[in-house]
């Protein structure tokens, strides 16, 4: 466990990075419905593979000018221009198949928007029956890198064409859009997001 100060306890990832820390205090586990905000996170995830986090919340700003603020309608249309200009902005990952599958995403992303009951908000939520699981962990180690769960929804992402999304991957997404409430016991956040979820 972190202390910022003397009044909060956090848990121990952000350390003391202040954009790490404001992260964690105000999205990280916060439940996350809205469609096209999933489909950001999810491919910023995949940009992460091979890195650390915090590598692309620092880059979150340049990424969502480079890709029109994720909006999928936009990103679906990209051909080999946008392709270019994108691996020549060097304020974001250069990774032609990361781009690749971020394009390919956006048009997935609106075939099951289009054609499927829910669209891909209850794609992602169906894998937690809807509704955040509130996980009571009290340490680090007992935290996981993957679940049966994440198993499931990134065996599904594979399976409709979705790329960068193994089960690790997609459990970091959990996390992040409150799918999971996985803040330790003893950090302040746990609790405050716990009552996010019953909100539901």
């Amino acid at each position: 466990m972190a202390r910022m100060g003397l009044e909060k306890t956090r848990c121990h990832w952000p350390g003391e990075d202040p954009l790490y820390v404001a992260y964690h205090d105000a999205e990280w586990g916060v439940p996350e419905y809205d469609a096209r905000a999933l489909y950001e996170k999810l491919v910023l995830d995949g940009f992460q593979a091979g890195l650390s986090w915090i590598t692309i919340l620092r880059k979150r700003e340049n990424f969502r000018k480079a890709f029109h603020n994720f909006d999928p309608h936009k990103i679906a249309r990209y051909g080999a221009r946008d392709l270019e200009r994108l691996l020549k902005n060097d304020g974001i990952i250069r990774s032609r198949a990361k781009i690749e599958a971020a394009v390919k995403g956006a048009k997935l992303w609106l075939e099951i928007e289009e054609k499927e009951p829910g669209g891909f908000r209850e794609l992602i939520w169906k894998h937690v029956g809807g509704k955040p699981q509130v996980n009571h962990f009290k340490s680090r180690d007992k935290v996981p890198a993957q679940t049966e769960m994440s198993e499931g929804l990134a065996k599904e992402l594979k399976q409709r064409g979705f790329n960068f999304c193994g089960p690790v991957i997609v459990y970091a997404f959990a996390q992040a859009v409150g799918m999971v409430n996985d803040h330790l016991v003893p950090c302040f956040r746990h609790e405050e997001c716990a009552r996010l979820a019953q909100k539901k």
